[in-house]
């Protein structure tokens, strides 16, 4: 992880410090992908993109290992089907929903960054992210 960001890059959503909870739709859309099936498309994803693959947030659960969370551009993640085992944390009429985001530095624990976001990637690309899913699916 590069974690030589410039401060004036950094989004408004990313908190200075700690984590804080950040509304999906607004700051951005979120995939859930959980365990190993999430670290394996976060690392395919990362290294098609040369290390520039947009936010990506872990958060551990203990003892039962834990999720990614793909942080896509705002209201992007609904126009893709997504397989069995990718959810779209989102929200509708009746719903809310609220994705953590760590602070660069410091105890964020349990959310750390498994990718940042970037000048060239500043979120997860959704076409890049359903290509990278069927083809961990289909290893």
């Amino acid at each position: 992880m590069n974690l030589g960001i410039s401060p004036d890059l950094v989004p408004a959503w990313v908190p200075a410090s700690g984590h804080a909870l950040r509304l999906v739709g607004v700051h951005f859309d979120a995939v859930r992908i959980g365990d190993l099936f999430g670290e394996q498309v976060a690392y395919e994803l990362m290294q098609f993109t040369d290390f520039r693959a947009g936010p990506i947030v872990r958060a551990w659960s203990r003892g039962r290992g834990g999720n990614s969370y793909f942080l896509l551009p705002p209201r992007t993640a609904a126009a893709y089907a997504w397989p069995v085992g990718v959810e779209v944390v989102g929200r509708d009429r009746r719903h809310t929903a609220f994705v953590g985001v760590p602070a660069l530095y410091g105890d964020t624990w349990p959310l750390d960054w498994r990718s940042l976001p970037c000048t060239e990637a500043p979120f997860v690309e959704p076409e890049l992210l359903q290509e990278m899913v069927v083809r961990v699916l289909a290893a």
